[in-house]
């Protein structure tokens, strides 16, 4: 494995575990606001995003490659509404995204074909990822202001379910 790709990805794996690290932080602030459906919603954005550390994980060890763990930060949190959570979610998003397509393009001048090939599932779940995020923006913007609304919103993501995802690694 080209040693640039396999940098990348085990850096990647410290983004994924910070990102549930910080989905976590904004769960149990909105637990603490007695907005469970909030706090249920970040939960599952949590495990998924531990389970993309997991799935570089094994890929790297499939691969031959040793696991360096990197230190996690603490997430900042402090969030002044109930709606900082869900900009920053989106931010944090798009970051990912960026750090993906970064190691997708020395996967592919590496000529790291089943590098590039692995993280085609990663390129199409950071496009999901951050829909999402932009779908409950909107959600929120547009009924986040009415207690009813706002109430409303949060029973519908209480209804999110965590599913794990289907990716066979070689």
């Amino acid at each position: 494995m080209d040693k640039n790709v396999y940098s990348l990805l085990n850096e990647q794996i410290q983004k994924e575990i910070y990102s549930a690290y910080l989905y976590l932080d904004m769960s149990d602030y909105y637990s603490d606001e007695g907005l469970e459906g909030f706090a249920n919603w970040f939960y599952v954005q949590a495990q998924e995003e531990m389970d993309h550390a997991m799935l570089i994980r094994t890929y790297l060890l499939n691969n031959s490659q040793r696991i360096k763990l990197l230190p996690i930060d603490a997430p900042q949190g402090g969030y002044a509404d109930f709606g900082k959570p869900l900009g920053d979610a989106l931010a944090h998003e798009e970051f990912v995204t960026a750090s993906i397509h970064t190691i997708y393009e020395a996967a592919e001048a590496a000529k790291d074909y089943r590098a590039a090939e692995f993280l085609n599932w990663f390129v199409k779940e950071q496009g999901e990822e951050e829909k999402n995020a932009s779908d409950l923006i909107k959600k929120y913007e547009l009924f986040g202001s009415d207690a009813k609304g706002l109430y409303a919103l949060d029973q519908e993501l209480a209804a999110r379910t965590y599913a794990p995802p289907s990716l066979v690694l070689d």
